[in-house]
């Protein structure tokens, strides 16, 4: 048996895992894009933001949009026109606004915010995050589980996130300009 057939093998018996990958990978090439969009280069990346986005995809969005993709077909199993938009819409609605707020957060608390900042930061930044993807997510799921099979709906949202991500990192990214902004115009009246 050679490697990729070994890991083949185990991703199809541990799905979740081949889900965490997919993030590990996806969510840190967003914000590298994001970066580079911005016009920032590899000398002047910002690889601790890289690597957090790389860690909270692979440990956080990973294991919880598998799990919520398995109840929602357990909950729903039939795979028709009306279960897929009642699963997107009850995505957008539950799982959604909590995985917004855990990534403003989380992000917060790992770019060295106290607990006050991160939750000003989830309070300044979900509605307009959430307005967008309450545009973006219900399209792409809708798809994904009329159309997609279960083994491979992570997968699946993972490559789709590849332009949220870019997205929530141009977010992240306002406030730490903002925070630069802010500290200057503090040394400039002292």
């Amino acid at each position: 048996m050679t490697v990729l057939s070994r890991i083949a093998l185990f991703s199809r018996r541990h799905p979740i895992v081949r889900g965490m990958v997919s993030y590990a990978i996806i969510w840190p090439s967003s914000c590298l894009i994001q970066q580079t969009v911005a016009g920032k280069s590899w000398n002047n990346y910002d690889w601790g933001q890289i690597t957090r986005f790389g860690l909270y995809g692979s440990l956080f969005v990973g294991p919880t949009l598998y799990g919520w993709i398995r109840i929602s077909t357990i909950i729903w199993p039939q795979i028709t026109v009306k279960t897929a938009l009642t699963k997107a819409f009850v995505e957008q609605l539950t799982y959604g606004p909590a995985a917004l707020a855990c990534f403003y957060f989380s992000m917060g608390l790992l770019n060295n915010k106290t607990f006050d900042e991160a939750v000003d930061e989830v309070k300044t930044k979900f509605i307009p995050t959430f307005k967008v993807g309450f545009c973006f997510w219900p399209v792409v799921q809708t798809f994904n589980f009329l159309v997609i099979a279960e083994r491979n709906r992570v997968p699946f949202v993972s490559a789709c996130s590849l332009l949220w991500g870019c997205f929530l990192s141009y977010m992240d990214h306002v406030s730490h300009k903002k925070q630069e902004l802010k500290a200057k115009n503090v040394l400039l009246n002292n």
